[in-house]
């Protein structure tokens, strides 16, 4: 028998990583996380504010604070380009704020569940663009 050298499917063409499906997916998921992120933010506003006008402006200001936060640092397309580490930090702050806010709001096992989902998937995100940013491509690596 000789050994299978060909990649799985779970890997790209050269072997080295996810193909086009998993990666589109763990895609998708980011944008939906970064979605939940902003409506737990307004969850929160809504429910810690003491007044219709507070729990207004909370609702709104919080997540919109954490996207303009994310467009201006951490997006794909961010207005002003930052290292590494500051995109992570922006997103630990905002995916950190929202997870806070879910506990803060009584609901702590969809704050660690949403903290189980977030880490993976920003880890593996992270790893896959970057690897794609080196071989100067858009897509999976």
């Amino acid at each position: 028998m000789t050994a299978n050298t060909a990649p799985t499917s779970e890997q790209g063409p050269q072997g080295s990583g996810p193909n086009r499906g998993v990666f589109t997916a763990n895609e998708l998921l980011a944008f939906i996380l970064e979605l939940v992120a902003l409506a737990c933010l307004g969850y929160w506003g809504l429910e810690i504010g003491d007044t219709v006008l507070i729990k207004g402006a909370l609702a709104i200001g919080a997540p919109l604070l954490a996207a303009a936060l994310w467009g201006m640092f951490a997006a794909p397309r961010a207005r002003y380009k930052v290292s590494l580490a500051g995109q992570l930090a922006v997103k630990a702050l905002v995916f950190g704020a929202a997870a806070v806010a879910l506990f803060a709001t009584g609901q702590p096992a969809l704050g660690a569940v949403f903290i189980m989902v977030v880490v993976p998937n920003t880890i593996a995100a992270t790893i896959w663009r970057g690897r794609a940013a080196s071989r100067g491509k858009a897509g999976p690596p």
